[in-house]
């Protein structure tokens, strides 16, 4: 990798593995040639990343999806949306090189790629720089001595607070419902944050622009129902 390395114990990581099936060539040569020229750097020291220069001209704003899979539902927004700077992260080798795949058959040019272990970057982020914040199916880690894994513990959620604007949306998904229910009880004590559900069919029915993710799809033939939890950025002071 490019980026500055650094690295976070195997006990900790949010994430299970880092490598799937060998890749194709073709699948090879994206991450060779396609990702370093979109791929987000960590700076040197303690400093805050430079958002201004990932993109050739400013975005409108800027969203984040944080474990994208594959990229069906980050290529898919980048698509819908194209004046908004989007950044994917993403651990799994194959599936950034599927993310560049897409980029490339879409022509996909708002879209930069973490493809690290995103608690590298968030200290990096600057305050109050995502208008979105997308963490859709993350692995439960079901075991509870493993629940210190799951990327919705509170020093995560800290950290997603302060990188969020003022009003910005974040949007987690789930289809382990007593996972979403852990989440919950650690977001509702998340001062930064507030939960906007009302009624039974607000955490029940996906956003108008969603696009389902593969993985979404696989559980939805288990008879698997997702959780989808909206919380506003309370304004700061």
């Amino acid at each position: 990798m490019n980026h500055k390395q650094e690295t976070i114990s195997r006990d900790q990581r949010w994430y299970g593995r880092r490598h799937g099936r060998k890749l194709r060539p073709a699948r090879q040569q994206l991450l060779d040639v396609a990702l370093p020229p979109i791929r987000v750097s960590l700076p040197d020291g303690d400093g805050a990343i430079d958002l201004a220069a990932l993109f050739p001209e400013k975005p409108a704003a800027l969203w984040m999806e944080i474990g994208f899979g594959t990229g069906e539902h980050l290529a898919a927004l980048a698509a819908q949306y194209p004046d908004i700077g989007f950044i994917g992260c993403e651990p799994f080798v194959n599936g950034v090189a599927s993310m560049l795949a897409k980029i490339e058959e879409q022509g996909l040019t708002n879209v930069r790629v973490f493809d690290d272990d995103v608690r590298l970057l968030m200290p990096h982020m600057p305050d109050a720089s995502l208008q979105r914040l997308y963490v859709l199916f993350s692995d439960p880690w079901p075991k509870l001595r493993h629940h210190r894994r799951r990327i919705s513990v509170p020093e995560n959620l800290s950290q997603f607070a302060r990188m969020m604007a003022d009003n910005g949306t974040f949007l987690f998904a789930t289809d382990q419902h007593d996972f979403a229910a852990w989440s919950l009880r650690h977001m509702l004590q998340e001062p930064g944050f507030e939960w906007t559900a009302q009624c039974r069919s607000d955490w029940l029915t996906p956003p108008s622009d969603w696009q389902p993710t593969r993985y979404q799809l696989k559980a939805r033939k288990k008879g698997l129902e997702p959780v989808f939890l909206r919380l506003r950025r309370c304004s700061r002071p």
